[in-house]
């Protein structure tokens, strides 16, 4: 699983980069305050990275910020809302006005977002309510607690598997509530399938 990269912007398009990282060009995909926040391309770039998995393809989801990757992960983990969506949500708000808008289940202000409508804005209010990260200041996230990026990493694997995710949540749950459990990606999702097979 790619993580973070380093490297030099070489190319630029709306919502997609091209990274130069050690000779190697990564194809990332970013919302649009990250496309403005990078700057030009020769630019030296970190960009917190998601990957996402399927069948057909593997996909890197770029962000500047960790409250934008993990808000990201919390769309995508949301049921019928895939990468594509969680983009747009992204290019539409900014992270403290969207954790905002969720926490005041304000609807109006999340169909103002292109793509969203107001069934995509109730289910974003009520699957993500109270999981959201605390507001730090005006306008930035608070990173997760330790083991949040793991579980939501999990949840998104298994969702590309084809599990539910209430099913998926209560098998992670028992596994982290176990003596010792894992933490790390591999581990964790390893437990979770053996839960769910059983």
């Amino acid at each position: 699983m790619i993580a973070h990269l380093t490297g030099t912007l070489i190319q630029k398009h709306v919502q997609r980069l091209i990274v130069d990282v050690a000779g190697v060009g990564y194809d990332v995909q970013v919302p649009l305050s990250t496309f403005y926040a990078v700057g030009d391309t020769g630019a030296r770039v970190l960009l917190h990275i998601h990957t996402h998995v399927r069948e057909d393809a593997l996909q890197l989801f770029g962000f500047v910020t960790p409250a934008e990757l993990t808000l990201f992960e919390r769309l995508i983990g949301i049921s019928g809302i895939g990468p594509k969506v969680a983009l747009a949500v992204l290019s539409g708000i900014e992270p403290g006005d969207l954790v905002r808008a969720i926490r005041q289940s304000d609807v109006a202000r999340l169909t103002k977002i292109p793509g969203v409508g107001k069934k995509t804005a109730e289910r974003v209010i009520v699957e993500l309510k109270d999981r959201l990260p605390k507001l730090a200041g005006d306008d930035a996230v608070e990173p997760p607690v330790e083991g949040d990026d793991v579980r939501a990493d999990v949840l998104s694997a298994l969702a590309n598997l084809g599990y539910q995710r209430a099913a998926a949540e209560k098998a992670i749950d028992r596994v982290l509530q176990g003596p010792a459990g894992p933490h790390d990606f591999e581990p964790l999702l390893r437990d979770v399938l053996k839960k769910l097979a059983g």
